[in-house]
């Protein structure tokens, strides 16, 4: 018999699944603090959590421990890293809340839009202030949802009997893609200016990190309607503050900076604010519940990989070269341009590095999409890219090329024109540096990527890279690498310039306009 831990409230399911199997225990106890529950059974063998902390202590104190489940998607809760040293496999169950995020959404919005939360309040107060609670309706309603993953489709899923005009924000997802879901593909700015409804399902990075800003609120309409039940950071909750003084916009939340007890920094401008219910639901538990059993079931009977977060990289593999894969993915990203949907994307490794593709194109997509971890199961990661209607293909060498321990990514996307664009980078590792080779046509750079840079492509001229200097002194941003290659045949010219901040989109723009740049983007690299 195989002990289970489960030392949190779950629904009783994962317990009954596991005990219905008959090779394993199950203690569930979720009021007994973990540390205790871990030293009381050192023999466990699995653990199934929530939010509970599962640190390094916890993992000493129960030496026979082989696997983690958290039952949810997030697993910041475990220390994954200390459990791969220790031998221990980390789940978790992605996707288990989704559909419980995409009804509190619809459930949000409807409750502000018939003010059923003060009117609930007046009437049992004995008033009847029906004129005071004069209400919208969603039907024919504009909605915009920003961030096309499971939850943002089905959002759009729930709102198909409300007949409303959906339109959607996601550059890695095709056009074509979203139209499936009943979805338009428009830009940020255009669902901001257009939506009478604005929902939020974008995870927090340094791309989408106070997204949602002054610039963005100012093209809401009047007294328009923005949902975040996504992360508290991709607003900038001051601007919120500012736009609904000046526009009336109403504000729906369920996210906060920490999720804890206290006086929150939206009160003041939440119209709604509940404590981040988005998955608490019966049936999110129990689905949750379930896929935690299944999984330590699988993986024991079938060997399913599949939901592990925390895989070793193989024996023959030098790491570095999957921070490269990475680092080569989110520039052959940038330079596509963010806001082009990627539905083509094709690799060759050379050298000692082919037999590891499978490795390998798990931390290239890791550099493009927040949703594919490093570590996520291979098959698991086509589907998801099949689902997302992006082409993978991982071509046969040349190896009278010669590129030895190299690797080339090339990305398709089309843009607003309707026109195949492609970017296309290789790069290598030599003396432990990430190294770029090429970067489209132009060959040899051998560039150090650092984590701002900056690409210029212009007509080859005399002092352009005098303004382009000049221009990021004036905005005190100092250049710290830099790459000019020209290509005499297309009289082209790339200005390839590592920089010590992050470098705005206004004064890319400004830039780009000064030196009749053609191409022009600015990247932040893993």
């Amino acid at each position: 018999m195989k002990k289970v831990l489960i030392p949190t409230k779950l629904d009783s399911i994962a317990a009954e699944t596991l005990e219905a199997n008959g090779n394993y225990s199950v203690l569930q106890d979720p009021s007994t603090p973990i540390a205790d529950l871990a030293a009381a059974h050192p023999d466990a063998y699995a653990m199934i959590v929530r939010s509970e902390k599962v640190t390094p202590e916890i993992m000493d104190a129960i030496p026979s421990l082989k696997v983690v489940v958290r039952a949810g998607a997030g697993y910041d809760n475990i220390d994954t890293k200390a459990a791969r040293k220790r031998g221990i496999d980390v789940m978790n169950t992605p996707g288990a809340n989704a559909n419980a995020v995409a009804e509190e959404v619809i459930a949000l919005i409807l409750a502000n839009a018939r003010h059923i939360v003060a009117a609930d309040i007046s009437t049992r107060a004995g008033k009847w202030e029906k004129n005071k609670f004069m209400g919208t309706e969603l039907t024919g309603k504009t909605v915009g949802i920003v961030g096309l993953g499971n939850i943002g489709r089905l959002v759009a899923k729930r709102l198909a009997g409300f007949e409303c005009s959906i339109l959607g924000y996601d550059p890695l997802v095709p056009a074509e893609r979203a139209a499936q879901f009943g979805i338009k593909s428009a830009s940020m700015e255009t669902i901001f200016r257009e939506c009478d409804y604005i929902t939020l399902h974008i995870p927090e990075n340094n791309e989408t990190r106070g997204c949602v800003n002054a610039h963005m609120l100012a093209l809401m309409k009047p007294g328009a309607t923005l949902v975040n039940c996504a992360r508290a950071g991709i607003v900038v909750e001051d601007d919120i503050r500012a736009a609904k003084a000046e526009k009336g916009i109403h504000y729906l939340n369920d996210v906060y900076p920490k999720d804890a007890e206290g006086v929150k920094p939206v009160a003041d401008i939440a119209d709604i604010m509940m404590p981040h219910l988005g998955a608490s639901t019966r049936e999110a538990n129990e689905t949750a519940a379930r896929r935690a059993a299944e999984q330590i079931v699988d993986f024991d009977e079938k060997g399913v990989t599949s939901f592990i977060v925390n895989r070793d990289i193989p024996l023959g593999l030098d790491p570095s070269y999957c921070d490269l894969a990475c680092t080569l993915a989110a520039l052959a990203r940038g330079i596509l341009g963010k806001s082009i949907a990627i539905n083509r994307i094709e690799t060759s490794f050379y050298g000692h590095l082919a037999p590891y593709g499978r490795w390998l194109m798990l931390s290239l997509l890791s550099g493009i999409w927040d949703d594919i971890d490093r570590s996520t199961d291979y098959d698991l990661a086509m589907k998801w890219l099949a689902d997302n209607g992006v082409v993978y293909v991982n071509r046969e060498i040349d190896p009278d090329k010669h590129y030895d321990n190299s690797m080339t990514i090339d990305m398709f996307g089309v843009n607003e024109k309707k026109e195949v664009v492609k970017s296309s980078v290789r790069g290598t590792v030599g003396e432990h540096l990430k190294m770029i080779a090429r970067i489209n046509e132009f060959d040899r750079l051998y560039w150090v990527p650092t984590s701002e840079a900056l690409f210029l492509e212009y007509k080859d001229r005399p002092g352009v890279i005098g303004v382009i200097g000049h221009r990021l002194a004036e905005a005190g941003i100092n250049i710290e690498d830099m790459r000019n290659p020209h290509n005499p045949t297309t009289g082209r010219s790339l200005a390839i310039l590592s920089v010590n901040k992050p470098i705005g989109q206004a004064l890319l723009k400004s830039i780009s306009e000064e030196i009749e740049a053609n191409i022009a983007h600015s990247v932040t690299l893993p």
